[in-house]
């Protein structure tokens, strides 16, 4: 798998994460939160970096988390 693709969180884990299961709920939760999201054709998604840069970490090189912390 492509390293970028595991940064990766596809509209089936965000709702699994927020409990929410409307496209529209999961928007609101996720822009409530100040995390960047993008609207792709099968629903929301966005990157383990910009939920932690919403979070307030900012990762350095040797400090990587990927979607397996889930």
């Amino acid at each position: 798998m492509n390293s970028r693709m595991e940064n990766v969180l596809v509209f089936a884990d965000l709702q699994r994460i927020t409990g929410y299961q409307r496209r529209s709920d999961v928007e609101r939760s996720l822009a409530e939160q100040g995390i960047r999201f993008f609207r792709g054709r099968c629903g929301p998604w966005t990157t383990i970096d910009l939920i932690n840069y919403a979070g307030g970490l900012r990762t350095t090189n040797s400090e990587k988390y990927n979607a397996d912390i889930l």
